[in-house]
């Protein structure tokens, strides 16, 4: 792709422009005009429905010379102003004049902003490998044409303006018939907090001796009086606002790769807190309070392993199925795992399961294996089997500090990022078990909606 420059400006900016619309020149090539790009600002309506839609087309025109055509779809939502906005494009069908598309799925804001009645757009286009996609015809419908589904009133003439006007005896360029249609109404992550889903959140500290001795300010564990250490601030950062959506407030908190007193057994789940029977800390004040006081009574060790503490978390959400329950396992790391297949293993069983999993690297170490375990480009996959749902956000806490030294900034950056997946892999869970939100319960309402905008 070529740059053809840049400009910058703030939502706020376009919003508060007159009608909506904000035009800025583009810059950054020396010595060039680059033209200018205009912003247009509408606001989406609250419409949930998400619908899912499958078109055909048959007799489209032959564009290309040593072949038929390789069509493709662009649907358009009308704005405002009587302009379009490109909301969806299919697949491009290879070498044929009678495609059938893939069904896909589109909210319906997206396509005509909850006004069932505003035109919607269809361009079909004959895709050309450069880029200079051949214009084949258009034609125009509704959501609520749309929504009739498959009937004769969904059939569709392509006409091509300009072939219309040359040619007396032209009738069409095709017809493109919807085959299918479907709506749903999709949930929001406050639809389910309302209901009462509780967010379970368990924190995993790594103990390992790469961390460098806690009563030397080298460390990455140490115990400075005046200031938070990476760790602590990873802890805070994420905990303040999680623990707002668990009602009893009491946390399970984990340490892994240390020895532990009066023997130096290792072990890769030990509560902090050192009950055994029970690892609950009360608030996160309790949580850190636990973190500090292992510090001064474990032995720093090793290896690096996660399985352990990611399978004693899956066993609790293994137990808690139906939706009232989702499980947040906090990792604190400094460096590699050393147990990757077995974490793997963890993660892909996991995946199944209401459970997500943040990984927070500490200190100056590369984390490149850590990016395996964060699925965003590739599922994980462990002996040929692959995770059911991306669970895992890996973050290294070095990319948020402020260079002012600001920790409180530092910290909110931090939150803001781990914890945006965390809606979405909740709903990607409920929806894959078909569970519904149960009913709002009584006075939750402004509650959530304020820990809506925190998260």
């Amino acid at each position: 792709m070529d740059f053809l420059g840049q400009t910058f400006c703030t939502l706020g900016e376009i919003i508060g422009s007159t009608a909506g619309r904000l035009e800025r020149t583009l810059s950054g090539i020396p010595g060039k005009k680059c033209g200018t790009i205009i912003f247009m600002a509408e606001e989406l309506s609250n419409c949930r429905d998400i619908a899912t839609m499958q078109f055909c087309a048959n007799k489209l025109d032959k564009k290309d010379f040593f072949g038929k055509s390789d069509p493709f779809l662009v649907f358009y939502r009308s704005n405002e102003d009587g302009t379009f906005t490109i909301c969806h494009k299919t697949e491009v069908i290879k070498n044929t004049l009678n495609p059938v598309w893939q069904q896909f799925t589109i909210p319906v804001r997206a396509l005509c902003n909850g006004d069932y009645d505003r035109t919607v757009k269809v361009d079909v286009f004959d895709w050309d490998r450069d880029g200079s996609h051949d214009f084949i015809g258009e034609f125009t419908t509704s959501y609520r044409e749309i929504s009739r589904g498959q009937s004769q009133f969904n059939v569709y003439e392509v006409l091509n303006p300009k072939k219309k006007g040359k040619k007396k005896k032209y009738v069409n360029s095709g017809t493109v018939t919807l085959l299918s249609f479907k709506v749903e109404s999709e949930y929001t992550f406050v639809d389910y907090i309302r209901g009462g889903t509780q967010l379970n959140f368990t924190v995993a500290i790594d103990f390992t001796a790469s961390n460098g001795n806690p009563s030397q300010p080298t460390s990455l564990h140490y115990m400075n009086p005046y200031q938070m250490n990476m760790y602590a601030m990873a802890l805070k950062a994420v905990g303040e606002i999680i623990q707002d959506y668990d009602s009893d407030k009491l946390f399970p908190a984990y340490g892994f790769g240390a020895k532990l007193p009066p023997d130096g057994k290792i072990s890769h789940a030990f509560p902090l807190n050192s009950n055994s029977e029970d690892a609950n800390c009360v608030g996160i004040e309790g949580v850190l309070e636990a973190y500090f006081q292992s510090l001064r009574t474990v032995q720093l060790y090793g290896p690096t392993n996660f399985a352990p503490v990611i399978n004693q978390v899956a066993g609790l959400a293994e137990e808690v199925t139906d939706g009232s329950q989702y499980f947040v396992l906090l990792m604190i790391t400094d460096g590699v795992i050393s147990d990757m297949v077995q974490t793997k293993e963890a993660v892909v069983n996991a995946a199944s399961l209401p459970m997500s999993i943040i990984i927070v690297g500490v200190g100056p170490a590369e984390f490149d294996a850590m990016e395996e375990l964060d699925g965003d480009e590739v599922r994980v996959s462990s002996r040929g089997r692959y995770a059911e749902r991306d669970i895992v956000q890996f973050v290294p806490f070095r990319d948020y500090i402020d260079r002012s030294g600001n920790q409180v900034l530092s910290m909110a950056r931090l939150a803001k990022d781990v914890l945006a997946e965390i809606p979405d892999q909740l709903l990607s869970f409920m929806k894959s078990r078909g569970i519904e939100p149960r009913p709002a319960l009584p006075n939750s309402t402004n509650n959530s909606q304020a820990l809506n905008m925190r998260i």
